[in-house]
């Protein structure tokens, strides 16, 4: 079995421009490929990380990685799946945001000489001149088939900026660049992507003569069609800052049954062999299953260690033992005191087992959190320096600790 079959009974493959060609192309190594990440927060998150798993996939096959930072695109926003215009990025935030990414990827590219290589899209798109760009590019692009894009239908009503229009034409431009300047032939990306990539595909056509290639991977949808790699504290980030390898570790032990052998085929590099031995599993091991999921991922991510300390903190929680040690832990800065205390309301928030105030009111209210093994009821209830000095536990629900000290 080649890589390209293999894609496929592990259900990566969408939608393909030239299927024999490009099955040809990646099962003998000879794709130069690339997948664009634009610097939209300063961590990648889980839909990244399936992104990435495709190219460590590939690259391990013999074809070669050509990563692409947006820089530039950045600067424009991508409106794919948004209902509303993204926030303008200051200069300094997208240079920021690229740098936390590239630290970030690293741990799961090998990149060196006749490895793979990363570059920036603001190298080539921030000189460009408007006036050439429009000449060079713009007679390719027919505005009637933009509009039937996805990505642009579905914001006709509620508004299109000008801005976000030329989303496309960038993203087309700098698979142009690439194919010219390093030889990439192909494209990769979410199936959210497809009108951009083929528009991509045919600018190449049409300018060079040269045949190149576009393949979409699915999307990470549970199995209720919505976007997995959310909680309520919202993306599950790759950054143990942003998101803790216990906290990792949870949102995958804790994902629907239905899901589970989905995410071993997208997500893990455990053989379809393997994967098809875990699937005859009796349904009275579906704990074991996810544990083995858990693992398994936030080890790709995290390390071994971090892997194996989430593991044996989640299994003492859930015999009702608490690890205090290996427990995610926030610590309070003099700006989260108010005259030297802090409420209930703002620990949760801290701790982020709570988005806002608000929220963390309602989770109170509702009875749902506890310090140190006491319920809370009162959420005007407030902590003194002197109280949290040592340490408390607060919880969540009935499996979510977290450790809050000064």
């Amino acid at each position: 079995m080649g890589i390209y079959e293999e894609l496929q009974e592990r259900g990566l493959v969408a939608q393909v421009t030239d299927e024999k060609e490009i099955r040809d192309l990646i099962n003998r190594g000879g794709a130069r490929f690339y997948i664009g990440f634009d610097p939209t927060a300063d961590s990648l998150h889980v839909g990244h990380f399936m992104a990435l798993c495709l190219m460590k996939r590939l690259q391990l096959a013999g074809n070669k990685p050509v990563v692409l930072i947006g820089g530039g695109t950045g600067y424009i926003g991508d409106p794919t799946g948004r209902t509303d215009m993204r926030s303008m990025m200051t200069p300094e935030t997208i240079q920021h945001n690229c740098e936390c990414f590239k630290k970030q990827m690293e741990r799961f590219i090998e990149f060196g000489e006749d490895k793979a290589i990363m570059v920036n899209n603001a190298d080539w798109l921030l000189p460009l001149n408007y006036i050439d760009l429009l000449r060079e590019v713009g007679p390719h692009f027919s505005v009637n088939n933009m509009l039937r894009a996805e990505c642009y239908k579905q914001r006709m009503e509620k508004g299109l900026s000008f801005l976000e229009f030329n989303y496309m034409i960038m993203q087309a431009y700098d698979f142009l660049h690439l194919h010219e300047n390093y030889g990439v032939n192909m494209q990769f990306g979410g199936d959210d992507q497809w009108s951009n990539m083929l528009a991509g595909t045919e600018l190449i056509r049409r300018k060079t003569g040269d045949d190149c290639y576009a393949m979409t991977q699915t999307l990470l949808l549970n199995n209720e069609g919505k976007k997995m790699g959310k909680t309520a504290k919202g993306a599950v980030w790759l950054d143990p800052e942003k998101t803790t390898p216990y906290d990792f570790y949870q949102y995958w032990r804790n994902v629907d049954d239905a899901d589970v052998m989905m995410c071993f085929r997208l997500l893990t590099f455990k053989s379809l062999e393997e994967i098809e031995e875990l699937d005859k599993w009796d349904d009275s091991r579906i704990n074991e299953k996810k544990e083995l999921l858990a693992h398994e991922l936030t080890e790709l991510v995290h390390g071994k260690e971090e892997a194996d300390k989430a593991q044996e903190a989640a299994r003492k929680i859930f015999s009702g033992e608490l690890d205090v040690e290996n427990m995610p832990e926030t610590k309070l800065s003099d700006s989260d005191f108010l005259e030297g205390k802090a409420d209930i309301l703002q620990l949760l928030v801290a701790a982020k087992l709570s988005p806002s105030r608000s929220d963390a009111r309602r989770l109170v209210n509702q009875g749902g959190v506890a310090v140190n093994d006491e319920k809370i009821t009162d959420f005007r209830k407030t902590y003194t320096k002197e109280e949290l000095k040592d340490g408390v536990v607060l919880k969540k629900g009935k499996k979510v600790y977290h450790r809050i000290t000064v």
